[in-house]
């Protein structure tokens, strides 16, 4: 009997070994699942739209850049996107944005869309900084103005920027506190994961304003991922929505609304 014990716990233990090493393997598969979607050769026409490559170690990535309106350096929005899209599918939002004021820099991730490499934190994190760079060397934008906007793992990017170049603000729609949590769901312990973005640490030492907006019913990442990073950051607002995650915002005029009175009372705009 104790041997026939042991040989279960064998099995049962290799078992759990192997299914561990093979959702490491393919976590990027899972995490990432924009990549597989098929961008036309070229994007679709847009006003005020002008294409500018990055070019980076591991190849060229796709950015789009709308300048704001008005004269002389104008504030600017980067805008990152949610792992289950890509960039072709932000023109309206990038004309609300727009529509503000401000100018947008819409960021595609490493092998998304037209763009070349791999996405991972590490390679995301380098396209997100080097965008920075660029964009903040133009004549049309106010670098002292500069925010942040980032939807669900985007929020994860824009969080990262934050802890290594200066941001005026950060707009957070659906964001995690990490990465780590979601490994429970696959039962498997969180060293495990290897693209963690840790957005409460970046928010607890992040001296802006930050506006983060959730859906009560939220599907993929619970509500209280960001109730919690409201309480963490130094000066927060939070903004409960009746979403979950997928049709969130409800209401897309009245979210642009928000951000706008967000960014006026902050002197931003």
């Amino acid at each position: 009997m104790g041997i026939n014990l042991l040989k279960l716990l064998s099995a049962i233990i290799l078992a759990y070994a192997f299914y561990a090493a093979l959702v490491f393997i393919a976590q990027r598969k899972m995490m990432y699942p924009g990549k597989t979607i098929q961008a036309p050769a070229t994007p679709s026409p847009m006003v005020g739209r002008t294409t500018l490559w990055l070019k980076t170690r591991f190849g060229r990535v796709e950015t789009w850049y709308v300048p704001g309106q008005g004269k002389g350096r104008r504030p600017l929005v980067i805008f990152f996107h949610g792992n289950g899209e890509i960039i072709d599918f932000l023109p309206g939002q990038i004309e609300g944005f727009n529509a503000m004021g401000m100018g947008v820099l819409a960021i595609e991730y490493p092998g998304y869309g037209r763009s070349q490499g791999s996405p991972s934190e590490e390679s995301i994190t380098e396209t997100a900084l080097a965008a920075y760079d660029m964009i903040t060397k133009r004549n049309d934008v106010d670098p002292s103005r500069v925010m942040a906007f980032g939807r669900s793992l985007g929020g994860g990017v824009a969080c990262a920027l934050s802890r290594q170049r200066p941001l005026a603000a950060l707009i957070l729609q659906s964001p995690f506190t990490s990465t780590r949590p979601f490994a429970r769901r696959y039962l498997l312990p969180s060293f495990l994961v290897r693209d963690v973005f840790d957005n409460a640490a970046a928010l607890a030492s992040f001296p802006g304003p930050v506006l983060i907006f959730h859906g009560r019913r939220d599907d993929i990442i619970p509500f209280e991922h960001g109730k919690e990073l409201a309480g963490i950051a130094r000066k927060a607002r939070f903004v409960e929505l009746p979403c979950a995650h997928n049709d969130c915002p409800p209401d897309w005029g009245g979210f642009l609304q928000t951000v706008e009175k967000f960014l006026r009372d902050e002197k931003i705009l």
